[in-house]
């Protein structure tokens, strides 16, 4: 019993060690893999970028005029001060510069600017590479974090390297602003960083876009030599604009945010000021009124003012990004509901041209863009988004209507005269033709993406039976080759276009329905969505099962109601 018990715990552990090997040799060799160190260099790029424009081996100069220093202030290096033609004035090394509890005025600066910059010109060489080793270092483990998170929850995000460079790019952008703006008559270095969270919680998921942004206001602070407290100001101030930036439905939305967001921005400067005794102004202080600085009445004005300034900063890029909105659109491909709208006007040349050269095709659209936007709300996905696709995801059907059944009307069916394989290809090939349509007529990627997707890689299931079926009559005994009748695909890549799969085949297929009770209508909606499942259609979305559910079940409510029955008059003649 226990020779059996000890064997068995043995081949455990054998087992254990063998997974673990393989576990180890798999994560090898994704790392060894060349993307990954392309993206690896790339963000050490960034990092070297970033080194060289917050000052390289230098230090920043940390002070700022009005800022309260909470001790004296001491002389690291022995220097000379002189102030135009006044006498120059000795500094030893341990003498104070400035007394602590008092405002710093204009010649304070100056004196501690001539300090600091005695104190970098004697830093030795190896002092400066350790120092740039350590900006660097702390650059990369901020990428390293933020990588990590996103490749949990936005793996496309770092598989898709062109919007990889682009969010680099964007992050050494907004530190590049954030370090001109900060100047000491400008202080506004929060507007970047502001203008960096709106553009991210647009382009990606709110989430994303809070966690990038407190990294970058860390990168922000760090590089002006700026503490705890001003860290605390940095990410009041982009907090409120993310969190609140949902879906933009109006021009003034970016405004109100700005407006929201300020409020928010204020009362966290006047919090966090009276905590760390700073006015955190933009104002420089004159020399003469420390004492009316130290007074309660006089430090709380500069305070006020302070926390104003930096609402009215949020407010500007409020109105900064309005403005940028369609730029940014346009650069990073994506799409607000303002231009979704837009696009999916009825007066869109496309949808023009369709209804005039396939009727057919367009009613089925509209009604397919119906059930999809229902589907999709209930879901939490992008319903608008989604009903926009679905207006687009058939045009390519306008260049050979008659060969598809909801524009044959009375003229017959053009696949009569057809071999199985060749009505496939005019099948299929309506994908390819509206992708160039798409693009043709300028149409963004995300809706092109529903166009390619709806069909993922399934079966054109009628042309297969058929083929099967003359091969059989024909007795040659060659098997049809199912890869050959399949969609090329791609399969669904987002909850939006898996729920546009669904509404597109059960739409089509309802329409085949002698008498479409709501019975009949349940049990072909759910076949559909049982035969794509099975099919492995929804691979590659994030849709659940129980989503799958919740769309299966809006399907068939809306069907239902569009194919309820009515009440026939005594009088009516049956058509």
């Amino acid at each position: 019993m226990s020779v059996g018990t000890s064997v068995k715990s043995r081949s455990a552990r054998v087992a254990t060690v063998a997974a673990s090997r393989r576990r180890l040799d798999e994560r090898w060799r994704r790392v060894r893999h060349p993307d990954v160190w392309i993206r690896l260099g790339l963000c050490f790029a960034a990092a070297l970028i970033m080194w060289a424009v917050t000052g390289a081996w230098s230090k920043p100069f940390p002070y700022r005029s009005g800022y309260i220093p909470p001790r004296d202030l001491i002389a690291r290096e022995a220097f000379d001060f002189e102030l135009g033609t006044q006498a120059a004035q000795s500094f030893k090394v341990g003498q104070p510069i400035v007394s602590g509890g008092k405002p710093l005025t204009p010649r304070d600066l100056q004196v501690l600017y001539a300090e600091h910059q005695e104190h970098t010109a004697r830093l030795s060489w190896l002092d400066k590479l350790l120092y740039s080793l350590a900006k660097i270092g702390i650059y990369l483990a901020l990428f390293g974090l933020c990588g990590r998170y996103i490749y949990f929850h936005d793996r496309r995000l770092l598989s898709d390297f062109r919007r990889l460079a682009r969010l680099l790019g964007a992050v050494v952008l907004t530190v590049s602003a954030a370090m001109f703006v900060a100047r000491d008559s400008w202080r506004a270095e929060c507007i970047p960083l502001v203008l960096f969270g709106m553009t991210l919680a647009i382009v990606n998921r709110r989430e994303l876009a809070f966690f990038l942004s407190l990294a970058v206001a860390l990168i922000i602070a760090l590089s002006l030599g700026q503490g705890l407290f001003e860290l605390m100001v940095l990410t009041a101030a982009v907090s409120g604009p993310v969190i609140m930036l949902n879906r933009i439905r109006s021009r003034t939305k970016l405004i109100y945010v700005g407006l929201y967001g300020a409020v928010i921005t204020f009362v966290a400067v006047l919090g966090v000021g009276v905590l760390a005794d700073q006015t955190f102004g933009a104002a420089s202080v004159g020399p003469g009124v420390e004492g009316e600085l130290l007074a309660r009445g006089g430090f709380a004005a500069k305070l006020v003012s302070g926390a104003a300034w930096h609402a009215a900063c949020v407010v500007l890029a409020g109105f900064i990004m309005t403005g940028l909105l369609p730029f940014t659109e346009r650069v990073l491909d994506v799409q607000t509901d303002i231009s979704l709208l837009e696009l999916g006007d009825a007066a869109h040349p496309l949808l023009q041209e369709l209804a005039r050269r396939a009727p057919g095709t367009y009613n089925h659209s509209i009604n397919v863009a119906t059930l999809a936007e229902s589907a999709a709300e209930r879901i939490d996905a992008n319903g608008l988004l989604v009903r926009v696709g679905a207006y687009f995801h058939d045009i390519g059907k306008m260049l050979k209507p008659p060969y598809f059944v909801e524009n044959q009307g009375q003229n017959g069916n053009q696949h009569e005269s057809l071999l199985p394989a060749m009505s496939k290809l005019v099948i299929t090939a309506h994908v390819k033709d509206a992708v160039d349509l798409a693009r043709q007529y300028h149409l963004p990627q995300s809706i092109i993406a529903f166009i390619e997707q709806h069909h993922g890689t399934t079966l054109v299931e009628y042309f297969y039976r058929q083929a099967e079926r003359q091969s059989v009559e024909a007795q040659k005994g060659e098997k049809v080759e199912e890869a050959s009748f399949r969609y090329p695909g791609p399969k669904p890549q987002t909850k939006e276009a898996g729920v546009l799969m669904l509404a597109d085949a059960a739409e089509s297929a309802c329409r085949t329905l002698v008498e479409p009770t709501p019975a009949r209508i349940e049990n072909l909606v759910h076949e559909i969505t049982m035969k794509r499942l099975l099919d492995g259609q929804f691979e590659e979305c994030d849709l659940t099962l129980k989503e799958l559910n919740v769309v299966e079940e809006s399907l068939v409510k809306s069907l239902t109601a569009v194919y309820h029955g009515r009440i026939k008059y005594p009088d009516q003649q049956t058509a």
